[in-house]
């Protein structure tokens, strides 16, 4: 049965912590989508088709088109920034898009200004924040939903949704205040160091019934207290950390070497890029963050202890160097040592020239528009199929991630086709010769 599902009028505000490369690379880039002067590629809720019911019926429709999403038209951008400058100005700095796309929409980029930031230098002790906010973690938390309120007011908002394109903070593990809402509502009163600057903005969010994806691999919802309050507030949470560059490759193509049974000795990882997120991942506390986010994406794909002959002797090692010159020109490496048929090696050469933030703006976009639909279909709590887009997929507990993207891509439309009432797609095919035989 279809699921009903609340329509997607009026405005929907986009709220975004962190306005940054990514942050202002998507927000030009969808405002020059609604001038009909660029296309949203990489955008599955864009540009992507979804089959419905069998091949033989050809049904192939635009996702945009067969779910209820909010209209590019319909969208507001906000955000906060330990800087002030305009998104325009901050778009010019990242050096991202060219400055004939950006000017094409100054007058639109201009219009966003960034609230100030919840920030703590103890959290990303490589920047500098000129534009913060003042007071205890609660005041602070207090002042995030005012900001939301305002703006929504302001901008005659019908819904909000936050995406954190922020940075990197540093590595930590939860502790006795992330266990319940008692003890973080408590800790955020003492101003309890544990609490991040990520989470008074989930919590604000969360508190506040508005759907919260977090774009960096920081502890953040992936809480007790967190997910508790996801649930009370029916409100949707997604993992964490954008798939993008290197580990998109990997989720590619270890499912592959996985499919076909090839071993795996070793696979050595490395990049260099220079904008904000370097400098913030050259500190080694932030850099653990992010090391244990990527690290875990092989594993969970090819299962080591599962498969012992294959990949039970596998060295994976992954570096992240900071390199100004190259700016959010993201390059990396990969020498992925195999072994085929009788034990026989050979090696795969990967070197990857990308644009961290031109791979990350569509999935800020379809992650943002993907959490409205689905508070608005009453989904509340961890949205696993959500984790096609994300390094660090969030799970019920006790259930192992899924990190093949194939798979993940399965599941994330077969929800789509579980909320319209559409049959859902198994791709076994048997029926198509079961008939021709039953026919002779």
């Amino acid at each position: 049965m279809k699921t009903n599902i609340t329509p997607a009028n009026g405005k929907l505000g986009i709220l975004i912590p962190g306005l940054g490369a990514v942050a202002t690379t998507m927000i030009a880039g969808v405002e020059a989508v609604k001038k009909g002067i660029s296309q949203p590629i990489g955008s599955l809720t864009q540009m992507g088709s979804i089959r419905l019911g069998k091949r033989t019926e050809n049904r192939y429709p635009k996702v945009k088109d067969f779910v209820p999403l909010a209209k590019l038209d319909d969208i507001v951008f906000g955000g906060w920034d330990v800087y002030s400058d305009n998104v325009f100005e901050a778009a010019t700095k990242a050096k991202v898009l060219e400055a004939g796309l950006l000017n094409a929409v100054k007058s639109e980029l201009e219009a966003v200004v960034p609230m100030k930031a919840a920030f703590d230098k103890n959290y990303a002790k490589n920047l500098i924040g000129t534009h913060v906010k003042t007071g205890t973690r609660y005041e602070m938390a207090q002042e995030v939903m005012n900001d939301i309120t305002t703006f929504k007011e302001k901008n005659g908002c019908d819904r909000i949704v936050l995406i954190w394109c922020g940075s990197t903070e540093i590595y930590y593990e939860a502790s006795d205040i992330h266990q319940t809402i008692a003890k973080f509502e408590q800790a955020l009163i003492d101003d309890d160091k544990r609490i991040s600057p990520s989470m008074i903005y989930a919590y604000a969010a969360l508190k506040m019934g508005i759907p919260f994806a977090n774009g960096a691999p920081n502890l953040t919802v992936d809480i007790p207290a967190m997910i508790e309050l996801a649930k009370l507030t029916e409100t949707p949470i997604a993992g964490k950390d954008f798939k993008t560059g290197q580990t998109l490759m990997k989720t590619i193509l270890a499912p592959g070497l996985a499919a076909r049974s090839l071993g795996v000795k070793g696979w050595f990882s490395t990049n260099i890029l220079g904008n904000r997120d370097g400098l913030v991942l050259d500190d080694p506390d932030n850099f653990k963050t992010k090391e244990v986010s990527k690290l875990g994406v092989l594993e969970d794909i090819l299962r080591p202890e599962d498969n012992p002959e294959l990949y039970g002797d596998l060295y994976h090692k992954i570096r992240i160097d900071y390199y100004p010159p190259h700016g959010d020109n993201k390059e990396s490496w990969d020498n992925i040592d195999i072994f085929g048929w009788l034990g026989y090696k050979m090696q795969i050469k990967i070197n990857f020239l990308c644009r961290d933030s031109i791979l990350a703006a569509p999935i800020a976009l379809d992650l943002a528009l993907f959490s409205d639909l689905a508070k608005r279909s009453g989904m509340s709590g961890i949205q696993e199929w959500l984790s096609f887009y994300l390094k660090s997929p969030q799970t019920a507990e006790g259930l192992p991630p899924e990190n093949d993207i194939f798979k993940q891509l399965i599941k994330l439309q077969n929800t789509l086709r579980h909320l319209m009432g559409e049959d859902l797609i198994t791709h076994l095919g048997l029926d198509y010769y079961q008939e021709l035989v039953d026919v002779l």
